[in-house]
């Protein structure tokens, strides 16, 4: 074991994820445009469920598009709940979206610069897509395929380019990337994720092991216990979740969203792993599904108690 924690359990930055909070209202207005108390009463029920940070889900809210005025407002409403923003994270905008790659760049190092402009010290990006008009349809949209990456040299090459342009502008800001782990993309096994994040080769870029989307795929994978032990060396900004993975020996297999301390993975086993390689990044609680930002705050306390109960181990080493 390292023998020191990074923060305290209570201070380490666990941040709930805002994908509980749809981005429309039951109007249609959008909520990137709605009065900024549409804001402050979902950042409230954040708060009212014990969290002390959050992280402003692009799918809910895309900070780093709003004016100066209104990002003003954002941050006035956390500092008020006494909330915290360790980290934005972007979802489906892949800066190598055939249609949409470039503008998703440019977006990409506005959320780099906002990260900066509030002292935000982790992002997260994704080269995974939008969802199909099945997985719109699906009741959990991961048991229908999503659009795969292109298989071709050029978009890869493109691929690691960006990200590394991405990395070299984080590094003038004092930002760090982390990559998230998703299926079928450059980031689709745990093989796969660390030869793409070596290929990237900048000390700014670290990986979010959210290995919870591969382990809810209705298909063959990895062993999660394999994926942390080849994915944690390199883990950064972390977004946690789990899923009941069932494998029928017929060949079926079924998942469904489960909480941290009740599904296949073993957090404390993945959590004391990363420990021991010096993990150093804040956590981000996810959960499909059900009251999801319940099951966030009971994800929350869990890593708490893993936390705590590792340091009652270092205070006893002599």
């Amino acid at each position: 074991m390292t023998g020191t924690l990074h923060w305290t359990p209570q201070a380490w930055p666990i941040a709930a994820a805002m994908i509980p909070f749809p981005g429309r209202q039951r109007d249609g207005t959008v909520v990137q445009d709605a009065d900024a108390r549409v804001w402050a009463g979902d950042l409230h029920q954040v708060a009212l469920a014990g969290f002390d940070a959050v992280d402003p889900t692009d799918s809910w809210l895309r900070v780093a598009d709003l004016t100066p005025a209104r990002r003003a407002e954002f941050t006035a409403i956390c500092a008020d709940l006494g909330l915290t923003v360790p980290a934005i994270s972007t979802s489906r905008r892949s800066v190598i979206d055939s249609v949409q790659g470039d503008d998703h760049l440019a977006y990409s190092h506005r959320v780099i610069d906002c990260a900066a402009d509030l002292g935000i010290g982790h992002v997260s990006f994704g080269l995974f897509g939008p969802l199909t008009e099945a997985q719109q349809k699906a009741l959990w949209f991961w048991t229908e395929a999503g659009a795969p990456v292109p298989d071709d040299a050029d978009t890869r090459s493109r691929a690691v380019t960006r990200i590394r342009d991405l990395a070299r502008h984080a590094e003038t800001c004092g930002v760090s990337i982390a990559l998230e782990m998703y299926e079928d993309s450059y980031l689709g096994t745990a093989r796969e994720a660390v030869r793409f994040l070596t290929d990237v080769d900048h000390p700014s870029v670290r990986l979010n092991v959210d290995i919870g989307n591969l382990i809810r795929l209705h298909r063959p994978v990895e062993p999660w216990a394999e994926m942390i032990e080849l994915c944690a060396p390199h883990a950064g900004y972390w977004h946690v979740k789990n899923y009941y993975r069932i494998e029928d020996p017929s060949g079926v297999t079924m998942t469904h969203p489960a909480p941290l301390l009740g599904g296949t993975i073993n957090w404390r086993a993945t959590i004391e792993r990363a420990l021991d390689l010096g993990f150093a990044s804040p956590f981000l609680v996810e959960h499909y599904g059900g009251d999801g930002l319940a099951v966030c705050a009971l994800n929350r306390d869990y890593i708490r108690s893993i936390l705590s109960q590792r340091k009652a181990r270092d205070d006893l080493r002599p």
